[in-house]
Protein backbone atom coordinates (compact mmCIF):
# COMPACT_ATOMS: atom_id res chain seq x y z
CA UNK A 1 0.00 0.00 0.00
CA UNK A 2 1.19 3.51 -0.83
CA UNK A 3 2.78 5.37 2.09
CA UNK A 4 2.65 8.89 0.66
CA UNK A 5 0.16 10.12 3.27
CA UNK A 6 0.19 10.40 7.06
CA UNK A 7 -2.85 10.18 9.32
CA UNK A 8 -3.78 13.21 11.37
CA UNK A 9 -3.68 11.19 14.59
CA UNK A 10 -0.04 10.32 13.89
CA UNK A 11 0.88 13.96 13.26
CA UNK A 12 -0.83 15.00 16.51
CA UNK A 13 0.93 12.22 18.38
CA UNK A 14 4.32 13.29 17.03
CA UNK A 15 3.58 16.90 17.97
CA UNK A 16 2.73 15.97 21.56
CA UNK A 17 5.97 14.00 21.90
CA UNK A 18 7.94 17.21 21.33
CA UNK A 19 6.20 19.08 24.17
CA UNK A 20 7.95 19.68 27.50
CA UNK A 21 7.41 21.79 30.61
CA UNK A 22 9.47 24.70 29.27
CA UNK A 23 7.61 24.83 25.94
CA UNK A 24 5.18 27.64 25.06
CA UNK A 25 2.54 25.02 24.23
CA UNK A 26 2.43 23.47 27.69
CA UNK A 27 -0.98 23.06 29.36
CA UNK A 28 -2.73 23.01 25.98
CA UNK A 29 -5.64 20.56 25.95
CA UNK A 30 -5.88 17.67 23.52
CA UNK A 31 -9.18 19.04 22.23
CA UNK A 32 -7.53 22.35 21.31
CA UNK A 33 -4.67 20.64 19.48
CA UNK A 34 -7.09 18.37 17.61
CA UNK A 35 -9.29 21.30 16.58
CA UNK A 36 -6.33 23.35 15.33
CA UNK A 37 -4.91 20.32 13.49
CA UNK A 38 -8.18 19.82 11.61
CA UNK A 39 -8.21 23.48 10.67
CA UNK A 40 -4.67 23.00 9.39
CA UNK A 41 -5.76 19.99 7.30
CA UNK A 42 -8.46 22.16 5.74
CA UNK A 43 -6.10 25.07 5.04
CA UNK A 44 -3.41 22.87 3.51
CA UNK A 45 -5.99 21.04 1.45
CA UNK A 46 -7.35 24.22 -0.07
CA UNK A 47 -3.90 25.75 -0.63
CA UNK A 48 -1.72 22.96 -1.95
CA UNK A 49 -3.47 19.61 -2.03
CA UNK A 50 -7.15 19.75 -2.93
CA UNK A 51 -8.87 16.40 -2.53
CA UNK A 52 -10.99 15.75 -5.61
CA UNK A 53 -13.76 13.20 -5.14
CA UNK A 54 -16.02 11.67 -7.79
CA UNK A 55 -19.33 10.12 -6.77
CA UNK A 56 -22.34 8.77 -8.62
CA UNK A 57 -25.65 10.24 -7.41
CA UNK A 58 -29.16 9.41 -8.57
CA UNK A 59 -31.32 12.25 -9.87
CA UNK A 60 -34.53 12.63 -7.86
CA UNK A 61 -38.05 12.74 -9.27
CA UNK A 62 -37.89 16.55 -9.08
CA UNK A 63 -34.75 16.60 -11.28
CA UNK A 64 -32.47 17.64 -8.43
CA UNK A 65 -29.35 16.20 -6.80
CA UNK A 66 -28.46 16.87 -3.15
CA UNK A 67 -24.86 17.97 -2.60
CA UNK A 68 -22.63 15.73 -0.40
CA UNK A 69 -21.93 16.79 3.20
CA UNK A 70 -18.22 17.37 2.48
CA UNK A 71 -18.84 19.43 -0.68
CA UNK A 72 -16.69 22.58 -0.96
CA UNK A 73 -16.50 23.53 -4.63
CA UNK A 74 -17.65 22.11 -7.95
CA UNK A 75 -15.30 20.64 -10.53
CA UNK A 76 -17.62 18.86 -12.96
CA UNK A 77 -21.17 17.58 -13.39
CA UNK A 78 -21.18 14.77 -15.92
CA UNK A 79 -22.67 11.50 -17.12
CA UNK A 80 -20.64 8.33 -17.60
CA UNK A 81 -20.65 6.71 -21.06
CA UNK A 82 -20.42 2.99 -21.75
CA UNK A 83 -16.69 3.50 -22.39
CA UNK A 84 -16.19 4.84 -18.86
CA UNK A 85 -15.66 8.43 -20.02
CA UNK A 86 -17.06 11.47 -18.20
CA UNK A 87 -19.07 13.74 -20.50
CA UNK A 88 -19.77 17.06 -18.84
CA UNK A 89 -23.13 18.76 -18.59
CA UNK A 90 -23.35 22.46 -19.47
CA UNK A 91 -24.17 25.07 -16.83
CA UNK A 92 -27.33 27.07 -17.47
CA UNK A 93 -28.20 29.73 -14.90
CA UNK A 94 -31.66 30.18 -16.42
CA UNK A 95 -32.89 26.75 -15.31
CA UNK A 96 -35.62 26.55 -12.69
CA UNK A 97 -37.63 23.82 -11.02
CA UNK A 98 -40.74 26.01 -11.02
CA UNK A 99 -43.64 25.03 -13.25
CA UNK A 100 -44.04 26.65 -16.66
CA UNK A 101 -46.16 29.78 -17.06
CA UNK A 102 -48.05 31.19 -20.03
CA UNK A 103 -46.38 33.96 -22.01
CA UNK A 104 -47.53 36.66 -24.40
CA UNK A 105 -44.14 36.94 -26.07
CA UNK A 106 -44.44 36.25 -29.78
CA UNK A 107 -42.35 33.62 -31.50
CA UNK A 108 -40.47 36.19 -33.55
CA UNK A 109 -39.82 38.48 -30.56
CA UNK A 110 -38.82 35.86 -27.98
CA UNK A 111 -35.07 36.10 -28.49
CA UNK A 112 -34.82 39.62 -29.94
CA UNK A 113 -33.20 41.10 -26.84
CA UNK A 114 -30.86 38.15 -26.27
CA UNK A 115 -29.11 37.50 -29.59
CA UNK A 116 -27.48 39.10 -32.58
CA UNK A 117 -29.28 39.20 -35.94
CA UNK A 118 -26.28 39.90 -38.17
CA UNK A 119 -26.07 36.45 -39.77
CA UNK A 120 -28.80 36.01 -42.40
CA UNK A 121 -28.97 33.14 -44.85
CA UNK A 122 -31.89 32.29 -47.13
CA UNK A 123 -34.31 34.59 -45.40
CA UNK A 124 -34.80 33.63 -41.76
CA UNK A 125 -32.65 30.48 -41.77
CA UNK A 126 -29.67 31.20 -39.55
CA UNK A 127 -31.32 34.28 -38.09
CA UNK A 128 -30.72 33.12 -34.49
CA UNK A 129 -26.97 33.54 -34.78
CA UNK A 130 -25.21 33.81 -31.41
CA UNK A 131 -27.67 31.82 -29.33
CA UNK A 132 -25.08 29.09 -28.81
CA UNK A 133 -24.42 25.60 -30.03
CA UNK A 134 -22.50 22.44 -29.42
CA UNK A 135 -23.62 19.03 -28.20
CA UNK A 136 -24.19 18.25 -24.54
CA UNK A 137 -26.02 15.43 -22.74
CA UNK A 138 -27.92 17.97 -20.63
CA UNK A 139 -27.87 21.15 -18.60
CA UNK A 140 -27.59 21.91 -14.90
CA UNK A 141 -27.72 24.78 -12.44
CA UNK A 142 -25.99 25.09 -9.06
CA UNK A 143 -28.40 26.05 -6.28
CA UNK A 144 -26.20 26.49 -3.20
CA UNK A 145 -29.00 28.16 -1.25
CA UNK A 146 -30.96 24.89 -1.30
CA UNK A 147 -27.83 22.67 -1.25
CA UNK A 148 -28.59 20.99 -4.56
CA UNK A 149 -27.93 20.76 -8.29
CA UNK A 150 -30.90 21.23 -10.61
CA UNK A 151 -30.96 19.18 -13.83
CA UNK A 152 -32.90 20.19 -16.95
CA UNK A 153 -36.17 18.24 -17.05
CA UNK A 154 -35.82 17.36 -20.75
CA UNK A 155 -32.40 15.69 -20.38
CA UNK A 156 -33.73 12.27 -19.25
CA UNK A 157 -30.74 11.77 -16.96
CA UNK A 158 -31.30 9.34 -14.08
CA UNK A 159 -27.79 9.46 -12.59
CA UNK A 160 -24.89 11.91 -12.65
CA UNK A 161 -21.21 11.75 -11.78
CA UNK A 162 -20.29 14.63 -9.48
CA UNK A 163 -16.62 15.66 -9.31
CA UNK A 164 -15.95 18.12 -6.49
CA UNK A 165 -13.43 19.49 -4.00
CA UNK A 166 -13.99 17.73 -0.66
CA UNK A 167 -13.37 19.01 2.86
CA UNK A 168 -10.92 16.48 4.30
CA UNK A 169 -11.28 17.87 7.82
CA UNK A 170 -14.72 16.23 8.07
CA UNK A 171 -13.21 12.74 7.97
CA UNK A 172 -12.79 10.55 11.07
CA UNK A 173 -9.01 10.48 10.76
CA UNK A 174 -8.03 12.53 7.69
CA UNK A 175 -4.65 12.27 6.04
CA UNK A 176 -2.05 14.74 4.84
CA UNK A 177 0.60 14.22 2.17
CA UNK A 178 4.07 13.52 3.56
CA UNK A 179 5.33 16.59 1.69
CA UNK A 180 3.02 18.74 3.83
CA UNK A 181 3.49 16.90 7.14
CA UNK A 182 6.05 19.35 8.53
CA UNK A 183 3.94 22.30 7.38
CA UNK A 184 1.00 20.94 9.39
CA UNK A 185 3.14 20.57 12.54
CA UNK A 186 4.35 24.14 12.13
CA UNK A 187 0.75 25.29 11.64
CA UNK A 188 -0.33 23.63 14.89
CA UNK A 189 2.48 25.27 16.88
CA UNK A 190 1.91 28.67 15.25
CA UNK A 191 -1.85 28.68 15.94
CA UNK A 192 -1.47 27.33 19.51
CA UNK A 193 0.78 30.21 20.59
CA UNK A 194 -0.76 32.89 18.34
CA UNK A 195 -3.20 34.22 20.96
CA UNK A 196 -1.19 33.43 24.09
CA UNK A 197 -0.38 36.65 25.93
CA UNK A 198 2.66 35.15 27.66
CA UNK A 199 4.46 34.28 24.42
CA UNK A 200 6.93 36.93 23.15
CA UNK A 201 5.99 38.65 19.89
CA UNK A 202 9.27 37.62 18.23
CA UNK A 203 8.49 33.93 18.94
CA UNK A 204 5.06 34.30 17.36
CA UNK A 205 6.63 35.93 14.31
CA UNK A 206 9.26 33.19 14.08
CA UNK A 207 6.54 30.50 14.24
CA UNK A 208 4.52 32.25 11.54
CA UNK A 209 7.56 32.61 9.27
CA UNK A 210 8.52 28.97 9.77
CA UNK A 211 5.00 27.82 8.87
CA UNK A 212 4.90 29.82 5.63
CA UNK A 213 8.38 28.62 4.69
CA UNK A 214 7.28 25.00 5.12
CA UNK A 215 4.09 25.78 3.18
CA UNK A 216 6.13 27.10 0.25
CA UNK A 217 8.36 24.02 0.31
CA UNK A 218 5.34 21.70 0.33
CA UNK A 219 3.71 23.59 -2.54
CA UNK A 220 6.90 23.38 -4.61
CA UNK A 221 7.22 19.64 -4.00
CA UNK A 222 3.59 18.89 -4.82
CA UNK A 223 3.50 21.02 -7.97
CA UNK A 224 6.82 20.00 -9.48
CA UNK A 225 7.04 20.36 -13.28
CA UNK A 226 9.09 17.49 -14.76
CA UNK A 227 10.86 17.08 -18.07
CA UNK A 228 8.14 14.67 -19.19
CA UNK A 229 5.48 17.33 -18.49
CA UNK A 230 7.38 19.82 -20.63
CA UNK A 231 7.75 17.39 -23.53
CA UNK A 232 4.08 16.45 -23.38
CA UNK A 233 3.09 20.14 -23.50
CA UNK A 234 5.37 20.79 -26.49
CA UNK A 235 3.99 17.78 -28.39
CA UNK A 236 0.41 18.88 -27.69
CA UNK A 237 1.07 22.42 -28.95
CA UNK A 238 2.46 21.13 -32.24
CA UNK A 239 -0.21 18.47 -32.76
CA UNK A 240 -2.26 19.04 -35.91
CA UNK A 241 -5.96 19.53 -35.42
CA UNK A 242 -8.87 20.43 -37.71
CA UNK A 243 -9.72 24.13 -37.90
CA UNK A 244 -13.26 25.47 -38.24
Amino acid sequence: MSQNTVKLSQVIGDFKLTLDDSDHTKNVSDATINNIARRGIRELGFDIGKKIKTVKIAVSATNTVTLPDDFVDLCKVAVITNDGVLVGLVANENLTTLSATSSTVGEDDEFDTLIFENYLHNGTLGRLYGIGGGAAPGYYKMNLADNRIEIASNSNISEIALEYVADEARGTDPTVHVYAEEALRCYIYYKVIERKSGVPANEKMRARTEYYNELRKARARLSSFTKENALATIRKNFMQAPKY
